[in-house]
């Protein structure tokens, strides 16, 4: 029997230790802090992506589309939410209709399911109070409790027979021959293969293996604010904005979760700490280390302007609010009732300035890293998985 190490209990590292026993392997899950699914797991929208973005062929489409089923039947088989709300992707104006064209090629050549275009009376069958020239429908775009999703398979992992150790942070690695030796203030243990899924903490996991700095983790923190209850009813399921491709991020947003609170985001501005969840979470090492790598002056010079327009809707309430407004003309500023606890997503970035775009794995030895793992990480960490154990 191999000995797995897994760094990291978000969905990702579980999804992996969760396959691990599924194949008979003895496994020990190591997680810095006191409970599973705490950064970006535990910080999302909670959507289940049907497919819509991606490039054809990518990894990212192959394993959305095979995650997005296991997903469904993992909650379907254990009870856990799984509300198929459906997502409108709305162009505004006739200047985005090129671009809904192109996003609706990928989308077909990714297979989503059930896949419509729509005109402006279609988007108001779907979405009665949303506005726009034409649109995509995903009727099987779903929302998920991907906090519990993360409960389940790490109670999978212990029911195996495995391990997930809470509060050990791992502070060292030594790889001696084809066995690798994992230091924690708890315990030190060897094991025979070691996956890191360490999230906004990958790079730094990765200098501790001796693996290429390249690349660097630059965290974005993404906030949302939530729809009054009493004006829920203004979204029935998702709206989103058409993607501009140069940049990895979707725009502001309004989703319903699966407990029928509506959000509004998120945003992304650059985080003063990995785990910067608030503008007050300032890292003075995170910050110089973002600030001195190769990559900053070519990334700011191309996209300092939008650094800008997403920090201004961080700071100002009603520049947010217009840009929500765009697609839900009957919105008003008083809707947004609060800030809701922000997520920090982890980015990958190259030394050249380059933001990358698709999962990226590395290997040293016996040890195998997730480097980057951007949405739709959620939606594919069963298929993430699955994909890890057959290269291994």
């Amino acid at each position: 029997m191999t000995q797995y190490g897994v760094i990291g209990a978000g969905i990702v590292g579980l999804a992996v230790a969760r396959a691990l026993t599924q194949r008979g392997h003895d496994v020990v899950v190591f997680e810095k802090e006191d409970r599973v699914a705490a950064h970006q797991t535990g910080h999302n929208s909670g959507v289940v992506h049907a497919g819509i973005y991606y490039a054809p062929g990518s990894l990212k489409a192959e394993l959305c589309a095979k995650g997005r089923v296991a997903t469904r039947d993992y909650c379907l088989e254990r009870g856990l939410p799984y509300r198929e709300v459906g997502k409108l992707v709305i162009a505004v104006d006739e200047s985005e209709l090129p671009a809904l064209a192109g996003l609706e090629k990928k989308a077909t050549a990714n297979g989503v399911p059930g896949l419509a275009r729509v005109d402006e009376s279609g988007i108001r069958d779907i979405e009665p109070a949303a506005t726009g020239v034409g649109a995509l429908h995903s009727p099987h775009t779903a929302v998920v409790d991907y906090v519990a999703i993360a409960e389940e398979m790490a109670k999978d992992v212990t029911d195996a027979g495995g391990e997930v150790l809470l509060g050990a942070e791992v502070t060292g690695i030594r790889v001696q021959g084809d066995r690798v030796t994992i230091e924690t203030p708890r315990a030190t243990r060897t094991v025979d293969r070691l996956v890191v899924c360490a999230g906004l903490q990958s790079d730094a996991v990765a200098k501790l293996v001796g693996a290429d700095p390249s690349p660097r983790i630059l965290p974005f923190r993404g906030e949302y604010w939530e729809l009054d209850p009493a004006r829920a009813d203004l979204v029935r399921g998702m709206i989103y904005p058409v993607p501009d491709p140069r940049f990895p991020f979707l725009g502001v947003h309004f989703t319903r979760g699966f407990d029928d609170h509506v959000h509004v985001g998120p945003n992304a501005v650059p985080a003063l700490a990995r785990e910067g969840y608030r503008w007050r979470d300032v890292s003075f090492g995170d910050t110089w280390a973002s600030l001195t790598w190769p990559g900053a002056l070519p990334l700011a010079r191309q996209h300092w302007r939008m650094g800008v327009y997403e920090t201004w809707g961080s700071v100002s309430k009603s520049a947010y609010y217009r840009r929500a407004r765009k697609f839900v003309p009957e919105l008003r500023l008083e809707d947004l009732t609060r800030k809701t606890a922000a997520g920090v997503r982890a980015q990958a970035w190259g030394r050249d300035g380059a933001l990358l775009d698709d999962f990226a794995i590395d290997t040293v030895g016996p040890v195998t890293l997730l480097r980057n793992a951007p949405s739709p990480a959620a939606t594919s960490s069963m298929a993430i998985a699955e994909y890890l154990l057959d290269r291994l």
